[in-house]
């Protein structure tokens, strides 16, 4: 009696699981995947085995009748240990292309090997195949689904953290608080500066902020009505805020498009700023040959 696609399949990968995984290793070599430049051989190697072994175990447990979902149980090793690799490869560099192929290089020896076994069963060799086409090509977008989402967390990440690092409130002297903006302020990275600079102010009993954007490269009605909304919440705080770093071109883009900044002090430069903030928090600067 004929065996089944799924014993078919698990015979040719209990039998030559090594030669498999050495195959596998230089079809990833042959399509430009392999990244030596990333891993070492035994890293690929430890990681192909591992998949391959969670594969196989899958196929026993989670194949019935030639169909399967990979959400089910039986692949519950396989999704962990994709998760690790795909986790790994994020982290080292990997594109989704990459990993996508890294994968799909596994459908070469197992064809070679249902061809040799099944040489005088083409019908049976033909549905061997569409068995392991689907089944290596969802594990091929299974794989793709957790590296992206592993990549969007890394990025989401290292977003919060470049929030964190582009918004730094500096305390110049005793009561007195900087902020130096550089680059954009969109809505996201304006509540940052917010929270941030409100935080401050109460940690530090400040009396003065100067929120200097002479990095800011445009400054349009956003961006304005994210400044002068922050200027506001300063006063709520009890604290005067002091905008420097007004350049010409933003003083002359900010009358066209009719941007009225109230009672928000501005200045053209951070120095002229400081030496104001001095004055109302009670120091005067003064050359050594004038003290």
């Amino acid at each position: 009696m004929p065996q089944s696609a799924t014993a078919n399949i698990l015979s040719i990968l209990e039998t030559d699981f090594s030669g498999i995984i050495e195959e596998w290793l230089g079809t990833q070599v042959k399509e430009g995947v392999k990244r030596s430049d990333l891993f070492s051989d035994s890293e690929s190697r430890a990681q192909n085995r591992e998949l391959l072994q969670a594969f196989a175990k899958g196929i026993r447990a989670g194949v019935a009748d030639d169909k399967f979902s990979l959400e089910d149980e039986s692949w519950e090793d396989l999704r962990a240990v994709l998760a690790d690799v795909s986790k790994e490869r994020v982290s080292r560099g990997v594109t989704p292309t990459e990993m996508a192929t890294f994968i799909l290089a596994l459908k070469e020896p197992l064809f070679k090997r249902l061809e040799v076994k099944l040489s005088s069963d083409h019908g049976g060799l033909i549905r061997d195949v569409l068995l392991v086409t689907r089944l290596v090509d969802a594990f091929a977008i299974y794989t793709n689904e957790i590296f992206i989402s592993e990549r969007d967390q890394i990025i989401e990440r290292q977003r919060q953290e470049m929030l964190e690092l582009s918004t730094p409130v500096v305390e110049l002297w005793d009561r007195v608080l900087t902020l130096p903006l550089i680059g954009t302020l969109d809505s996201a990275r304006a509540q940052e500066v917010m929270e941030n600079l409100l935080e401050t102010i109460l940690e530090r009993q400040a009396e003065v902020v100067i929120m200097d954007i002479t990095g800011v490269g445009t400054v349009d009605t956003q961006v304005a009505q994210h400044l002068l909304r922050a200027a506001a919440a300063v006063r709520l705080m009890g604290a005067e805020c002091i905008i420097s770093g007004i350049s010409p071109m933003i003083a002359q883009t900010m009358v066209q498009l009719g941007i009225d900044v109230g009672t928000v002090s501005t200045r053209s430069s951070i120095r002229t700023a400081l030496s104001d903030a001095l004055l109302k928090v009670g120091y005067v600067i003064k050359t050594t040959e004038a003290a």
